[in-house]
């Protein structure tokens, strides 16, 4: 059998570019490449023989984004385990979910997040090592460890992603899914030399975590803010700090960079890369204006991570065009290691212009959900990884989204999905039925509304409510408006009607 490790990129870096720039916290260089190469070597080793992982089981990552990221990251990789990268904003009842569903052995954490998770350490999961603490120093005293045999088809990278169906998911990445998606950066996102820094000003454990590897490839500084979150004057004075930086980007982040008053210079900016929400064509141009042509967009989904359509910025550029309008509020064509195709209900190709569902096979489509092949087959059917999502092509093959993995709710650039929330709410004595759906939101591309049915005798307590989600779940997920109503508009199969519940909400203000 083939093998093929991920973690190859960074050994071949380390050996071929020693002395190039590989971690840097702000401006200041912490490792080169030869000396990150040699820490995930000696952290694999610690994985292996300090710790007893072997091949295959998972070891889970619950950082805010930090240097430690990509050391970890391609340590696990080394050792042959597989990497459950965790969103950081996440509810620790929802880590423990994950935690437990994915059978995590181990568990990286940065310091402040760890007293959260302390009480989450039983089995499977035995360890909770923090990524500034001594027993992470300890790992890094091993002996290098030679690199493991991994196949392509073996799991390098559990994604988790919720459903409009509930309980998260696990997209089973492979170390093949994760080269195909790195080489389609440079085919069709980023194809022009040379790459010099990445910038990590979105979460390393969605997109800019794994756009990290095609960086690693071309060994590439990664670049990791001081700031907690995203800061637009911190992203500007990096900017103008490193000549050739690229950065991952929801729309929300472009907007709050617009926004910024001061005058930074972005002559050294290669290129702003977004995706994970809708661009309004207004900002797009605001910031071609600004910011010159320097904007790619990309379209995927955790299950083909980062990996559907791309939008090239010669495209986005090319306003002259006498379709740039349609062009630029489009999510682009077809990536080179996928193909796609919009289908009806009873999976036939549509014709241009016509919508329907979007279907994608190819290299980056994963090989499953983890440990859930009934929703495997549902989603995989035929062949064919199903998003979900709805949009037409044009006859020059740019393809428009018309929605969004049907309910789901785009915030920020992090997906929320209505029944998640939903179900907190039903917890609440005072609420008999609940509904959330998003409106649109300028800032954040669109905010969650819940529509709820009250008990009898109950009146509406938005503050208690908030209250009482900020418990249960994730603070980026809770409900900014609450709707109090006699009955929720339902068909006949009693199914409540949420195109019903939109146009409600377009009538009403704020």
């Amino acid at each position: 059998m083939r093998q093929m490790n991920i973690a190859a990129h960074l050994r071949r870096a380390g050996a071929a570019f020693a002395d190039r720039a590989g971690i840097a916290r702000g401006t200041a260089v912490l490792h080169r490449y030869g000396e990150l190469a040699e820490r995930v070597s000696r952290l694999a080793q610690g994985l292996r023989t300090h710790l007893g992982l072997q091949p295959g089981e998972r070891v889970a990552l619950v950082m805010k984004n930090c240097p430690q990221y990509v050391e970890t990251l391609y340590a696990c990789w080394h050792a042959g385990l597989v990497a459950v990268p965790i969103n950081a904003k996440l509810h620790p009842a929802e880590m423990a979910y994950i935690l437990a569903d994915s059978g995590a052995r181990l568990c990286f954490v940065s310091s402040n997040l760890a007293g959260a998770l302390a009480a989450l350490v039983h089995e499977p999961l035995r360890h909770l090592i923090e990524t500034d603490g001594a027993d992470y120093t300890r790992l890094l005293r091993c002996e290098p460890a030679p690199l493991a045999d991994c196949a392509p088809g073996d799991i390098a990278w559990l994604f988790y992603t919720s459903g409009t169906t509930g309980r998260p998911k696990g997209a089973s990445l492979s170390h093949g899914n994760l080269l195909a998606m790195s080489l389609c950066y440079f085919a069709d996102v980023d194809p022009q030399p040379p790459w010099r820094a990445i910038l990590h000003a979105a979460p390393m454990s969605h997109g800019s975590g794994l756009y990290a590897l095609a960086h690693v490839m071309k060994a590439s500084c990664h670049v990791i803010p001081e700031s907690d979150g995203f800061d637009a004057a911190e992203v500007f004075e990096l900017i103008e700090g490193w000549p050739g930086a690229v950065f991952f980007a929801a729309p929300t982040m472009i907007r709050r960079l617009l926004d910024h008053p001061g005058g930074a210079s972005t002559e050294h900016l290669k290129a702003i890369i977004y995706g994970g929400g809708p661009m309004y064509l207004e900002d797009l141009v605001r910031g071609l204006a600004r910011l010159g042509p320097k904007f790619a967009q990309l379209y995927g989904q955790g299950e083909t991570p980062m990996t559907i359509t791309a939008l090239s910025s010669a495209v986005i550029a090319d306003t002259q065009h006498p379709r740039w309008r349609e062009r630029a509020s489009s999510v682009g064509i077809a990536q080179s290691a996928v193909e796609v195709r919009v289908i009806d209900e009873a999976g036939a190709p549509l014709p241009c212009e016509q919508i329907g569902e979007v279907i994608v096979r190819g290299a980056t489509v994963m090989r499953g959900y983890w440990n859930n092949p009934a929703a495997s087959a549902e989603t995989l059917r035929g062949g064919w990884l199903h998003t979900g999502d709805l949009g037409s092509f044009d006859t020059d093959g740019f393809l428009t989204l018309k929605d969004r993995s049907k309910d789901v709710i785009i915030s920020g650039g992090s997906n929320i999905y209505p029944r998640e929330v939903e179900e907190v709410l039903l917890q609440h004595a005072d609420i008999a039925e609940a509904s959330v759906i998003g409106r649109p939101d300028r800032d954040w591309g669109e905010s969650v509304v819940a529509y709820v049915v009250l008990r009898q005798g109950a009146a509406l307590d938005p503050a208690a409510l908030d209250a009482f989600c900020a418990e249960r779940i994730a603070r980026f997920k809770r409900p900014r408006h609450y709707r109090s109503v006699d009955v929720l508009p339902k068909n006949s199969y009693g199914k409540v009607l949420k195109k019903a519940l939109r146009e409600l909400e377009q009538t009403r203000g704020n």
